[in-house]
């Protein structure tokens, strides 16, 4: 089944940044941020009491999903996006597999541009988890600190 997330992505990235918060774990991490990402993605559908459900389902959605991608991506995973999006030009295209857990990533930066705070690239990332294949689209700006973050 091919689904199109971009609240995919954001977990990934919002792990990378999270991995120094040792009293949560990794899967936890992903249901967290993946509430948050799904509400978020949830809260631009519909109006009204429509929006309201639909704010609902996607943070329930996101939190399922969450957890699963959280799971799944280990801190070389994470660091392999992130090296990615410092080094790959536009439309380049880095590939692995984790050997420890047997899923697969291709991540491809689309698009970068300047902001005030520095540059950001927009991506794709299919995900190759449990047989599955998940598409995903985001944009992630480089940190001061050299870090990527997703914001969008």
């Amino acid at each position: 089944m091919k689904t199109r997330s971009t609240g995919f992505i954001a977990m990934a990235f919002a792990l990378l940044s999270l991995s120094g918060c040792e009293t949560m774990s990794k899967q936890d991490q992903g249901a967290v941020i993946g509430g948050v990402v799904g509400a978020a993605v949830g809260s631009t559908v519909g109006s009204g009491s429509g929006r309201d459900a639909a704010i609902i389902a996607g943070a329930i959605a996101g939190t399922m999903i969450g957890s699963k991608v959280g799971e799944s991506m280990d801190r070389q995973d994470r660091l392999n996006v992130g090296r990615t999006l410092e080094y790959n030009r536009v439309g380049e295209t880095s590939a692995w597999r984790n050997p420890d857990t047997g899923h697969s990533y291709d991540v491809t930066p689309t698009r970068t541009y300047a902001t005030n705070e520095g540059p950001c690239r927009e991506f794709t990332m299919d995900a190759f988890i449990g047989g599955q294949k998940e598409e995903v689209y985001g944009t992630a700006c480089r940190q001061p600190d050299g870090s990527w973050k997703i914001v969008k």
